[in-house]
């Protein structure tokens, strides 16, 4: 049988599809918009994310034997809000993960309700980035699209719904909205009630491998597909990417360089950090995963490179990079404000230590390892839990870098595993899928049959030890340039 795996992401939606065994039959991937309608904002057109979702199926099974294709699942973008009025139509563009607006409606969640409470409801705290703000922010910005709202939904969650009909959500997409009790697994009713809406506005929620319905009789003829077609709940991106990569049970790890950057750790047991510098969330294999995460990451190298530097040859700028852990020059690299652990949407991307004889290669080196660096950030709160972790995972767009995987494996003293296929939460939804269909039992059956690990970039002592030093230096730069931060809006 075949799986179809949707990564619905921020600047395209890839899809993938898998037989029973694994192995990937073809990739597409089909960009759409994204709209900065103020400076600090971010939205997309849920509508564009379903049009180019359908057109990427069309191609993604058009030579192969339709009859085959059992699931669909997904992996998707976290904690964008969605919402529909009573006809099931778009109320507005969706507001995005990366959107900075609610920084009012942050600050009253965390201080005037109280970070105690709010990790008692949620075992998290407000970041700007997640949904409860948005909301906030729509009901007072927008009444008049507030009180339209009939269900409020997540960006996966709406292709879910046009192809099955159902309002449905999963564990670890819904933990990231600061509206689920992630402990329990089911709606926080407190966190409902601060923000002004009813849990009958809100999707039922599933485990990420379970099946919410089939493909509707309209949307399986138009794609040429059986009816009985499954569709699973998916997952948030990242615990998406980590069950991709097998990051799944107990006390592993990936990162994901994306456009985001993330630290996932799974875990068997509950927990939070008393701080709540790291996400407390769902995992989509039926337990928990704690998670750094960091606003940009694969998009610093990005940005520096087409907007800045002018080229698409990202491997010819990295060639000339030999002297690792000697760089004089540190980047901040908080392009759209950060989250974890600083929780501050303020924050700016910042060069500093440049001398006349610093050229482009220091510049281009200073942005990977800052990402690094940032990384180190989220695994040294993780350590502080006593958390005591040997290798990662990789995946994500930066990944395809052997450069910026050597500088993460001795930035952060891991050993970090380079598996077989890169595609991530494409590749995550396509599993979910398989096991909602009976084709494995568990989430962990699947990952240990088709995950594979091809190479090891072992840290070198040396290389480690300099960059220890380095990281020690950088992380006195954020603390420093925090106050001005708070200047320069």
């Amino acid at each position: 049988m075949l799986y179809i795996g949707i990564d619905l992401g921020t600047s395209a939606v890839k899809l993938l599809l898998m037989d029973s065994e694994g192995k990937i039959v073809h990739v597409v991937s089909r960009e759409y918009p994204l709209y900065f309608p103020q400076p600090g904002w971010s939205e997309q057109k849920p509508e564009d994310w379903y049009e180019q979702t359908m057109e990427g199926i069309r191609e993604l099974i058009q030579d192969v034997d339709k009859s085959q294709v059992a699931g669909i699942s997904f992996g998707g973008q976290m904690h964008g809000l969605v919402i529909l009025d009573g006809e099931d139509q778009v109320i507005r563009p969706a507001i995005l993960w990366n959107d900075g607006r609610t920084t009012e409606e942050t600050d009253y969640l965390n201080n005037a309700i109280g970070k105690e409470k709010l990790s008692q409801y949620t075992a998290n705290i407000a970041f700007a980035g997640f949904t409860a703000p948005k909301i906030l922010w729509v009901k007072k910005n927008e009444p008049e699209n507030f009180a339209r709202i009939a269900k409020i939904m997540l960006p996966k969650d709406y292709i879910a719904y046009k192809l099955t009909g159902v309002h449905c959500t999963d564990v670890s997409d819904a933990s990231g909205m600061l509206l689920f009790d992630v402990k329990n697994r089911e709606w926080s009713r407190e966190m409902c009630e601060i923000c002004g809406i009813s849990t009958s506005q809100l999707a039922r929620c599933y485990e990420s491998y379970e099946k919410v319905g089939t493909v509707l009789p309209e949307i399986a003829r138009e794609l040429g597909i059986s009816d009985k077609v499954v569709v699973a709940a998916g997952a948030g991106d990242n615990a998406a990417a980590a069950v991709g990569t097998g990051t799944v049970g107990d006390n592993m790890c990936n990162i994901s360089l994306g456009t985001s950057g993330t630290i996932f750790i799974s875990s068997k047991n509950f927990g939070v950090d008393k701080f709540n510098a790291l996400h407390s969330f769902a995992h989509a294999d039926g337990s928990y995963h704690l998670m750094g995460c960091m606003l940009s990451a694969a998009s610093c190298n990005k940005w520096w490179m087409d907007e800045i530097v002018g080229t698409k040859d990202y491997a010819g700028e990295q060639a000339s990079i030999e002297k690792l852990g000697e760089n004089h020059v540190y980047f901040l690299p908080y392009l759209m404000g950060e989250r974890s652990p600083h929780n501050n949407p303020n924050a700016r991307a910042t060069f500093i230590g440049m001398t006349m004889d610093t050229d482009r290669a220091d510049m281009t080196q200073a942005v990977l390892e800052g990402v690094a660096f940032a990384l180190r950030d989220s695994l040294e709160v993780a350590k502080s839990l006593g958390i005591d972790l040997k290798r990662t995972k990789i995946c994500g767009g930066g990944a395809k870098s052997p450069l910026w995987k050597k500088i993460i494996a001795n930035v952060l003293n891991l050993k970090v595993d380079v598996i077989e296929s890169e595609e991530g939460p494409a590749m995550g939804g396509a599993m979910l899928a398989a096991v909602a269909c009976g084709e494995y039992g568990s989430v962990e059956e699947i990952a240990a049959k088709v995950v594979r690990i091809i190479d090891t970039l072992e840290p070198d002592p040396g290389l480690v030890e300099k960059y220890e030093a380095r990281y020690a230096q950088f992380k006195e730069i954020y603390p420093a340039c925090r106050p001005l931060f708070e200047i320069i809006k």
